[in-house]
């Protein structure tokens, strides 16, 4: 008798920024071994191995519920995104992959400030429910965005 598999988790989130351009905030995303300015409760956050900025780069990570590595799998500077899975952890998760894009928005034919957009695919989680990990992933967002776009308002003074 084949073994039952439970269905892929996916998930999105978005966070809209009115006063910051698609082109400020991208580079804080780029940049993705210096995560933990950005990230709630995240204390370390290293390059394992790999080039900086290219496909393969590992990331090491730290938070107050745990570890993981993540795998740098595609970057495009170009339309503003990026992919990685999280390789080893001890957050319960399996088969992550998450992208995340940054757009420009428009208001009547002009620049409207920007929308960073967090998506994910992962095999179901240990400890998690995937209503649990839809809600901290956008609480990650949601505390990233506002801290990337204060960075920008205070370079800006």
């Amino acid at each position: 008798m084949a073994e039952q598999t439970e269905p892929k988790w996916e998930g999105k989130v978005t966070a809209e920024l009115k006063d910051s351009t698609a082109e400020l905030i991208w580079p804080f995303l780029e940049d993705f071994c210096n995560i933990d300015k950005f990230f709630p409760n995240l204390h370390t956050c290293y390059r394992a191995e790999g080039t900086p900025g290219q496909p393969g780069l590992v990331r090491h990570c730290e938070t107050d519920i745990g570890w993981a590595n993540e795998k740098l799998l595609t970057i495009d500077p170009t339309n503003r995104s990026l992919s990685y899975e999280i390789l080893e952890n001890n957050i319960g998760l399996k088969n992550y992959v998450a992208t995340l894009k940054v757009f420009p928005m428009e208001c009547d034919g002009k620049p409207a400030g920007c929308k960073i957009e967090w998506s994910f695919i992962a095999d179901p989680g240990e400890g998690w429910g995937l209503k649990d990990l839809v809600s901290y992933v956008d609480y990650c967002l949601q505390f990233m965005a506002k801290k990337m776009e204060d960075a920008i308002i205070k370079d800006q003074i």
